[in-house]
């Protein structure tokens, strides 16, 4: 009778503990492998969010912008006679805005797809044309800072100055557009449509980011960016404000008061609307690349950048709405227009919307303050 060797009970336990050995050693290798990948962080919840909300928000800002601003071109055109630089920058920015509310029925479906569809031109493009809306009037209301503070603080020289400002008037519009293309030219250039990473079949248009990428010299161009179409005209328009306001408290002068509280209002709320969305931007833009983000940031940020994005956009139909509230003769403007629209449309009127402009436009009493 042979019993078991205990050679062989000993190779039996020996392989026994060799095997949960390498289940161990394995389980805790691969847990340190996946731990060093950067998963893909689910975002699920703010593509929801974007899906819900954004598009219904970019079609109503699409439609109020574009006819809040068309109203203001046309005031300009058939009733105002510009004579004030300040006058033309006031409709360059309603020009501008309706450039910019074009793009957004783009975006609308880019949302409510949760897909960029439209290529890599149009991302380039509705994105260039954002940063020029917002570079353009920047500067725009820098040159009506300059314009008004000329007016009020330097009043005794500002008749042949201001004269020879208009004049020229179009070439610093023209000036003004082609720097803020200048200015604006890294969107263009860093703005692409791309898949997303694991899902080849959704695309997005944004600054595409990654290890490989040049992401400083993005982030140093951006900058520029925004030094050059934000702060600089900003140091403008804080130091002519700042003597406008003294000089109107010392001369307690009500109209002209009435006519820049108008101006300052349009600042305001440019100011209010678009540095957050660009402080964003430039938070977006700085993080590019990195791989160690926590998800829950990202996710906070991804939040943060729809939400200023939708009170940036939503500028674009606020001016219309001040010169409405604010300024008398605009609203004034504003109710002969729709009046003529409506006498047109109905057949009412014993004359033509041609010439009841007209007779409105000769019987309108002019001023260089636009915003009375």
């Amino acid at each position: 009778m042979y019993g078991t060797p205990k050679c062989a009970n000993l190779t039996a336990d020996s392989f026994m503990n060799l095997c949960e050995f390498m289940k161990q050693s394995t389980i805790a290798d691969y847990s340190d492998l996946y731990a060093e990948i950067a998963m893909p962080c689910d975002k699920d919840e703010v593509r929801n969010f974007t899906k819900a909300f954004l598009p219904t928000a970019y079609s109503l800002i699409c439609v109020l912008g574009f006819v809040g601003n068309m109203f203001v071109v046309m005031t300009f055109v058939l009733y105002k006679r510009s004579d004030s630089i300040t006058d033309v920058c006031l409709c360059n920015m309603a020009i501008v805005d309706i450039l910019f509310v074009l793009t957004l029925p783009f975006w609308a479906v880019n949302y409510a797809l949760d897909n960029w569809i439209f290529g890599d031109f149009l991302c380039k493009l509705t994105k260039g044309i954002y940063a020029i809306n917002f570079n353009c009037g920047m500067l725009l209301l820098a040159c009506i800072s300059i314009d008004r503070y000329v007016a009020i603080v330097q009043a005794i020289k500002s008749f042949k100055l201001r004269a020879r400002c208009l004049a020229h008037s179009k070439v610093i519009c023209l000036a003004v557009w082609v720097s803020s293309m200048l200015i604006s030219s890294a969107t263009f250039m860093f703005s692409e449509s791309y898949a997303l990473p694991g899902n080849a079949t959704t695309y997005i248009c944004d600054h595409k980011s990654s290890a490989n990428s040049n992401v400083q010299l993005k982030l140093l161009i951006l900058s520029f960016q925004l030094l050059f179409g934000f702060f600089v005209p900003l140091l403008f328009m804080v130091f002519c404000y700042t003597f406008i306001v003294r000089t109107l408290v010392q001369a307690q002068n009500s109209k002209r008061s009435k006519a820049i509280r108008v101006i300052i209002s349009i600042v305001v709320v440019f100011l209010l609307c678009q540095v957050p969305y660009n402080m964003v931007l430039l938070v977006t833009a700085e993080s590019m690349g990195k791989l160690d983000k926590a998800c829950q940031s990202e996710k906070q940020l991804a939040y943060a950048k729809y939400v200023t994005e939708t009170l940036a956009f939503l500028h674009c139909g606020m001016n219309p709405v001040l010169y409405a509230f604010i300024g008398v003769k605009f609203r004034n403007y504003f109710v002969k227009i729709i009046t003529s629209l409506c006498c047109v449309r109905h057949m009412n009127c014993g004359t033509t919307l041609g010439s009841k402009i007209s007779s409105d436009a000769v019987h309108s009493r002019q001023t260089s303050e636009v915003c009375e």
